[in-house]
């Protein structure tokens, strides 16, 4: 599915002031999930998807630059439109996934619950990155 098609999608709502609401969502969600590129237990694509809804209801500009975005549209294009991840993008999640688990398990908690906790939710990123489907 290509951009043009998904942006059928696109249903601007006619109420100005809902619209600046969710235009500000989308920003605000686009905001959170830039930070989860880089914050290894917060979620990235979630972000990305509420944001792409919320600009589908508001602005098709805004819609449109999230999705062809230089820096992460390709991934979240490739997320939402062809369902799935190239390796790549697995690759490079995993290891920012993996390194700030790894920083914050060496210099930020010496709780030994704290660490399996995060351990555990590493494991369980790298399982569902791993189960995504893998684009050629």
């Amino acid at each position: 599915m290509s951009i043009q098609e998904n942006s059928s999608k696109i249903k601007i709502n006619s109420n100005p002031l809902i619209r600046w609401i969710f235009l500000f969502s989308g920003i605000l969600l686009t905001g959170v999930g830039i930070l989860g590129m880089f914050l290894p237990l917060l979620p990235t694509t979630v972000f990305f998807l509420l944001a792409a809804w919320c600009y589908a209801r508001s602005s098709e500009k805004f819609y449109n630059w999230l999705h062809k975005n230089k820096y992460f549209g390709k991934y979240f294009s490739d997320y939402s439109v062809r369902k799935g991840m190239s390796i790549n993008s697995k690759i490079f999640a995993l290891i920012i996934l993996w390194v700030g688990i790894l920083i914050s398990i060496v210099f930020v908690t010496e709780l030994i619950s704290v660490r399996i906790l995060l351990l555990i939710i590493a494991a369980g990123v790298t399982w569902h990155i791993l189960a995504i489907k893998t684009l050629k």
